[in-house]
């Protein structure tokens, strides 16, 4: 290898520091993207031949393969933030690079099952029974206290239902005496339907007082009858009236524990399913997949690498005696040049991404429909006349 360049070179699968694209016929090929025709472009746009280029072909390989890397880099940073609410509790090797992801509800889905765990219609915990020895004459009940499993033993626990009220008023409603009264009852037997059991189920009568009903039979026990109700406070029971004799009251519980467990579901502490942004399965890009609007990027930002790797050599030696003079080289100013470049390329890959986004789409979507639908408004109607 020449210490400067020497105008041409003959890449090989292994000159690259990582291989990551050598195999790669559009990298490494004779094709407008190989990497001798870019180390050839970028050496020509760094003066060469008028000036001596003090990088060896090596190096130019290195540059690119850095380029595409840092385009891959960029490209799914951006699709793992659009698509990691969708990802989580996906395998981790399933690679989706170059991949349409679908959006779903499924991370929602899971965090709605916390709040179907608080509404008793669902969620993610078990849900345990037990049951305490009632004594007659005793109201008051620490069912902490009275009600353990061996396997439970010192966990705090959170009673949910207690199976001590009456039975439901839609049950009873469906009762013809009790419920809908021997008025319906006979109406029902005037049109033929008495001997049918439910009877009640052939009446067509509005929702409404089917809630009316219901509500006017739990009114009635709560206002007229002494009803059995109880009051729970801290897993400890009062029964209301107190007890005249001994029987078992059943109840639900969870564990507080098994509810506070933010490990709970079936994803969780399993290594091999996507869980944050560190482990979304977004592998480097195929360079061949890459358009060209992406590898012209590269070739800039591989460009402005090969400025930055010159000026750091420039750099070593700031000055160079010749006879009767010394020439100061421009590494410096060389580093700035390819610093700011690489910013401003970063910055705009940044903004495209951010302009495609799915939230950018479907806002700009929605404002085009809404233009066309003002345009259309300013087309004259034609008359009809019959």
């Amino acid at each position: 290898m020449e210490a400067i360049w020497p105008g041409s070179s003959s890449f090989s699968p292994g000159q690259t520091p990582f291989g990551l694209y050598d195999s790669d016929t559009d990298f490494s090929g004779s094709g407008a993207s190989s990497v001798d025709r870019f180390a050839n472009w970028a050496a020509k746009r760094l003066g060469y031949p008028i000036m001596a280029i003090e990088l060896q072909d090596t190096q130019f390989y290195t540059c690119y393969e850095e380029a595409i890397t840092e385009y891959s880099a960029q490209v799914n940073q951006f699709n793992i933030r659009e698509n990691l609410l969708s990802l989580r509790g996906q395998a981790t090797g399933s690679n989706v690079t170059h991949k349409r992801v679908t959006p779903n509800f499924a991370d929602a889905i899971r965090v709605s099952e916390q709040y179907g765990t608080e509404a008793d219609v669902g969620g993610t915990i078990d849900f345990k029974s037990g049951s305490v020895d009632v004594v007659s004459g005793s109201q008051t009940y620490d069912l902490n206290k009275l009600w353990s499993e061996v396997s439970e033993s010192g966990e705090s626990m959170e009673v949910r239902r207690v199976f001590y009220q009456e039975s439901p008023a839609v049950q009873r409603y469906f009762d013809p005496y009790a419920g809908t009264g021997a008025g319906s009852y006979n109406m029902l037997d005037g049109f033929g339907w008495g001997a049918m059991t439910p009877a009640v189920q052939f009446m067509m009568m509005p929702i409404y007082a089917d809630l009316l009903r219901m509500q006017a039979i739990e009114f009635n026990d709560q206002i007229r009858k002494s009803a059995h109700t109880f009051e729970l406070r801290n897993n400890k029971i009062k029964i209301f009236p107190k007890p005249t004799k001994n029987y078992k009251l059943h109840f639900e519980y969870i564990l507080k524990g098994d509810r506070d467990n933010p490990m709970q579901t079936q994803f969780s502490g399993s290594a091999d399913v996507v869980s944050d942004f560190s482990n979304v399965p977004y592998d480097n890009m195929q360079f061949k997949f890459i358009n060209d609007v992406g590898k012209q990027w590269i070739r800039k930002y591989g460009l402005a690498l090969s400025k930055e790797l010159l000026g750091m050599i420039r750099s070593k030696y700031g000055s160079i005696p010749v006879p009767n003079a010394e020439t100061t080289l421009d590494g410096d100013a060389l580093r700035s040049e390819a610093q700011t470049e690489k910013e401003f390329l970063i910055t705009q890959l940044r903004e495209n991404l951010e302009a495609s986004s799915r939230k950018m789409m479907m806002e700009a979507d929605s404002d085009e429909a809404t233009r066309l639908q003002e345009k259309l408004q300013k087309v004259p109607l034609p008359i009809y006349i019959g």
